[in-house]
């Protein structure tokens, strides 16, 4: 594969896979044994069903993944952890927000991902097969709960002061 916007765009997606699954294990471990831990789960299975899948695609189109921007988001998530513990250091409902927030922005990346590819698919026959409705529809039932946890967590911070 010659074309190095698509070896870019690919592999930045893939990087945003890699560090949500770690904002993502990062929820789960501080809802350990709570109800929101099998939630946070499940988002991240999902998470790295679609990373699988955008593994998939590289493969086909012979994009070779790049190790240097993969570790780049790891270190992004390892940041933004940080920057949420800062934020709210009691691990209430703000770093649940916000870190909510930051994978609400993944998802729609990664919908619009999908979509993308889709608009493509006549320059890459490698992707005919592939079923970039069910991946939209899936992004965006992702998003629906992450968004709905969101809007559960903004109830519990923006409340007045007593």
């Amino acid at each position: 594969m010659s074309n190095s916007h698509i070896t870019t765009y690919l592999n930045d997606h893939l990087a945003g896979s890699v560090a949500a699954i770690e904002i993502l294990q990062y929820l789960e471990s501080a809802h350990d044994g709570t109800p929101e831990e099998h939630f946070y789960t499940d988002i991240r299975d999902n998470v790295e069903q679609d990373q699988q899948e955008l593994e998939s695609i590289m493969e086909r189109l012979g994009v070779a993944v790049s190790r240097t921007r993969k570790a780049g988001a790891w270190l992004a998530s390892k940041l933004t952890e940080f920057k949420l513990s800062v934020d709210d250091p009691a691990g209430g409902a703000l770093r649940v927000l916000e870190a909510l927030e930051v994978l609400t922005m993944g998802i729609d990346g990664k919908r619009a991902l999908w979509r993308a590819l889709a608009a493509s698919q006549e320059h890459f026959p490698e992707l005919d097969s592939i079923d970039f409705d069910r991946l939209v529809e899936r992004a965006e039932e992702q998003g629906g709960r992450v968004e709905h946890a969101r809007l559960l967590a903004a109830t519990q911070v923006f409340v007045p002061d007593e």
